[in-house]
């Protein structure tokens, strides 16, 4: 395949185009199969040769390949992107001419993912030359990816075997990792409406469906819609192959968090075992109530878990860090009456800075109104009454 010469490329081409092979005509026109390591197929100009030997209808998409194999060749990783954009816009134009068949989805697919490729190549080149913006180039490579997207969503009155909706939690999934690396989430909405009306959205491959649970998770995750998130995020990790440790580990970042907002605490084997242990003491803190601890631990780890993006996220847990706090305060106290000052001397033990009584008496009428303790507060005497039974009701059951 290596050393493959244009007439056995276009023959091969050829050939799977007539059988309507979508499979092969995918590996024909990815970068990831051998054939683009050949000398032979590298052309600056193919239009020529390709108009001779190859079908019209797909002419455009094997011409657009060849040049991206030889500007890639080349180390032209913009002219690459430019080029497999063109390929992504023939491929939509190529689908449209094949009503009620999607046999060419697999080929699809592939100058999707090449475009995504290339355009996150493009856009680094772009930024350290500064030619572009950051995410500009990615941003252009997803409109080209609309117009396949759009393909696929109008194909709405095809059997469902031969629809070609059946290309679209593919194209989404790509979106979703443009849009997150890009930081433009509120442009995912229409993208899960669109799979989430799907009469078959469970019966993509199961590598697919995680894919997409992973990223919806953690939309779901920065909506603060942790009950949501807690669900996809462990769809994703569950069905996850035990054998992909790495792509375990990436999942349980975001599942982590998540779940300790909810009331779950990791065990330490599981933050051992996929080599997470910056959340160790963000787990010691948390269950010990020491705030203290668990600032220090943000802070030590501050690049860590803001390049994941979870960094505001962890914050949050502040709140169960104050709780199982102010929890030790009224167990040593034994009454169910308590000073508020004695809340505010545990905050300042713990290094919290710019406390006061009106702040200490805020935080815990916060936790009242979360469902993180029960009890009223009495603002005249400044006092905590909490309720005689279950005054911190467990966390897993809020």
């Amino acid at each position: 395949m290596a050393g493959m010469s244009l007439n056995d490329y276009f023959q091969r081409v050829q050939g799977a185009f007539y059988n309507q092979d979508g499979e092969t005509l995918g590996e024909l026109i990815s970068f990831r199969d051998p054939h683009v390591m050949s000398s032979r197929l590298m052309l600056e100009k193919p239009e020529r040769d390709v108009e001779r030997c190859i079908d019209q209808s797909l002419a455009e998409i094997i011409a657009g390949h060849l040049r991206a194999v030889w500007a890639a060749s080349s180390g032209d990783c913009v002219e690459a992107w430019k080029t497999q954009m063109l390929v992504a816009h023939s491929v939509a134009r190529f689908m449209q001419e094949f009503k009620e068949e999607n046999w060419m989805l697999p080929m699809m697919n592939t100058a999707c993912l090449d475009l995504r490729l290339f355009a996150l190549a493009a856009d680094q080149e772009l930024t350290r030359t500064g030619k572009s913006k950051p995410g500009e180039t990615l941003e252009k490579a997803a409109e080209a990816l609309m117009s396949c997207f759009r393909v696929c969503a109008a194909d709405t009155r095809t059997g469902e075997d031969c629809t070609k909706r059946w290309g679209l939690l593919y194209l989404v999934n790509q979106f979703f990792k443009i849009y997150f690396k890009i930081n433009k989430l509120n442009l995912c909405k229409p993208m899960i409406r669109a799979i989430e009306a799907l009469a078959f959205k469970d019966r993509f491959s199961l590598s697919q469906l995680i894919t997409y649970k992973y990223y919806t998770g953690r939309k779901d995750m920065f909506d603060s819609d942790f009950k949501s998130a807690d669900a996809t995020l462990s769809f994703a990790f569950q069905r996850c192959h035990k054998g992909s440790r790495k792509n375990k580990r990436r999942i349980l970042i975001y599942l982590i968090p998540v779940k300790m907002l909810l009331g779950y605490l990791p065990k330490l084997s599981l933050l051992e075992r996929y080599n997470l242990p910056e959340f160790r003491e963000v787990v010691a803190s948390v269950r010990q109530g020491n705030v203290r601890l668990l600032s220090e631990t943000l802070t030590k780890h501050k690049s860590f878990f803001i390049g994941a993006g979870i960094y505001l996220i962890l914050e949050k847990l502040k709140t169960l860090a104050f709780r199982n706090l102010f929890k030790k305060v009224y167990l040593m106290l034994g009454t169910h009456q308590i000073e508020i000052t004695y809340f505010l001397q545990s905050l300042k033990w713990m290094c919290v800075e710019d406390v006061d009584l009106d702040e200490t008496e805020c935080i815990l009428a916060n936790m009242i109104y979360d469902g993180r303790m029960k009890g009223y507060i009495s603002h005249a005497h400044r006092k905590l009454v909490v309720s005689k039974k279950d005054a911190f009701p467990p966390l897993i059951s809020i």
